[in-house]
């Protein structure tokens, strides 16, 4: 059960009524966004309200925009006059429980969010960075203007009332056979080699969820494999206005599981990747943050057919590493240590929930 989320204007005379701020993309359409403006026009004069809903990626935080640069990009932007003569939506479950809270003088309004936007993104700022994070966003901004879309006309910062929204995919009803994969690798200083095996149960696993991992190991080498080390890869793929990509470790866990000279082992390692774990990392891509503690680690962007990459703004992807730390014996001793290292690809996202329920 979630409460109505609510924003007015600094004088007072726009109110911004919402009945959730997470909005679902089903792959083949979105939830309607459906709200409300309670308007007090005493001071008015011959100024119009206005409502719009944009997605924008930001790439720079407010205090930083200096010499007219403008550190924000609009993907996408719609909007509508409330107020006079305003556009009257059909009128939905959402709007009705809204009205009723609002009150008189009340004005519904309803936007359709397009299925090949991004989802919400945003990326984790360092320990002293201040303003709005980096990332993709989605906000509802209620405003007074002489005109709709004029850009030399200054729009007051007391005369908006804004509400930041998510838009958030879950994870499909139906999942998938995990990925398997395996190695064989020969040593200097030895005739046979060492094999890996690793494999995942299901190829979709949830955001806090353990995730285990079958390895098996089989040893004919006459090396010792000393420890397992498995690590997780967040890999970020700015696609928006760069070719930046960049990758940080969200995980790496060590095991003391050691495989002697044709031994051999089989057995389930268990990891589990947490946002709590990675607090200091600056830009490490999370799902889009409505307050703080609000989030997770981003969600894996699920590519849709015929979209094209730039519109998407961030992508975000993972990979599990399994590294075999071998060490080398004989008299050369660490000259010839190495490593046996596997990969395997890791989807991250939200359960669809059972039911999703407002209430005042």
């Amino acid at each position: 059960m979630a409460k109505v989320f609510k924003k007015t204007s600094g004088n007072g005379g726009l109110t911004l009524y919402l009945g959730k701020r997470d909005y679902v993309d089903h792959v083949d359409k979105v939830d309607r966004v459906d709200g409300v403006v309670k308007l007090d026009p005493a001071d008015f004069g011959d100024r119009k309200v206005f409502v719009q809903l944009a997605c924008a990626f930001r790439y720079g935080s407010d205090d930083l925009d200096v010499m007219g640069l403008c550190f924000r990009k609009d993907i996408w932007m719609q909007q509508t006059q409330l107020y006079p003569n305003g556009e009257k939506p059909a009128l939905s479950a959402m709007h009705d429980t809204l009205l009723k809270k609002a009150g008189d003088n009340a004005h519904p309004f309803s936007f359709e969010i397009p299925n090949n936007l991004p989802c919400s993104v945003s990326l984790q700022p360092g320990p002293d960075d201040k303003g709005k994070a980096c990332g993709v966003d989605f906000e509802i901004k209620t405003y007074l203007a002489k005109e709709k879309n004029n850009p030399d006309e200054k729009i007051e910062k007391k005369d908006t009332a804004r509400l930041v929204i998510r838009k958030i995919q879950y994870a499909p009803s139906q999942v998938g056979a995990g990925p398997k994969a395996d190695i064989c690798k020969s040593f200097m200083m030895s005739d046979k080699p060492v094999h890996l095996e690793a494999s995942m149960e299901k190829d979709l696993y949830f955001h806090g969820e353990a995730i285990p991992i079958k390895i098996k190991i089989k040893n004919e080498s006459n090396k010792t494999v000393k420890k397992i080390k498995i690590s997780v890869d967040q890999t970020t793929d700015i696609v928006l206005y760069s070719a930046d990509k960049y990758t940080k470790c969200v995980l790496n866990q060590e095991f003391g599981e050691t495989v002697d000279s044709n031994g051999s082992f089989d057995n389930t390692l268990t990891i589990t990747p947490l946002l709590a774990d990675n607090k200091e990392k600056r830009g490490l891509a999370l799902d889009g943050r409505l307050k703080d503690e609000d989030t997770n680690l981003a969600s894996t962007t699920m590519l849709r057919q015929g979209v094209e990459k730039e519109v998407l703004g961030i992508l975000v992807s993972y990979k599990i590493k399994i590294n075999l730390m071998v060490a080398g014996g004989g008299l050369l001793g660490g000259l010839t240590s190495s490593d046996v290292t596997l990969e395997l690809p890791l989807n991250l996202m939200h359960p669809k929930p059972e039911g999703i329920f407002f209430t005042l």
